[in-house]
């Protein structure tokens, strides 16, 4: 028995929906990377793209003598209380997970809408 319905995935991490009996629960969204696990709603995975973007537009590490190898951004979740600490490399893997994840959700509300009619 399939127990997961994949949204998106990276080199990262992976993006689901949680199947329980035979029903995709698709209220929410799993985000697991590294050793880390967010179950947020689509708002929460907005947000959390939000936060991202604005980690990115706030270091700049051109003249940074550590580039890509440093643990110094701090990054924000959308979960209150949680930040994380991430490299540059890192950051960019759970932007495009994150993207990713909010693409194909709005990918398949389009087909599905459009199906519909």
């Amino acid at each position: 028995m399939k127990e997961i319905e994949q949204i998106y995935h990276n080199d990262f991490g992976v993006a689901f929906h949680w199947i329980k009996n035979n029903r995709v629960l698709n209220e929410r969204v799993q985000l697991v990377f590294k050793e880390t696990g967010f179950y947020l709603e689509f708002h929460e995975l907005d947000e959390f793209k939000l936060l991202l973007q604005a980690t990115l537009s706030q270091y700049q590490c051109n003249s940074c003598v550590y580039k890509q190898s440093c643990r110094k951004m701090l990054l924000k979740t959308p979960i209150e209380g949680v930040d994380l600490a991430v490299n540059p490399k890192e950051l960019h893997l759970i932007k495009d997970l994150v993207e990713g994840t909010l693409f194909n959700l709005s990918l398949d509300t389009y087909i599905n809408e459009l199906c519909s009619n």
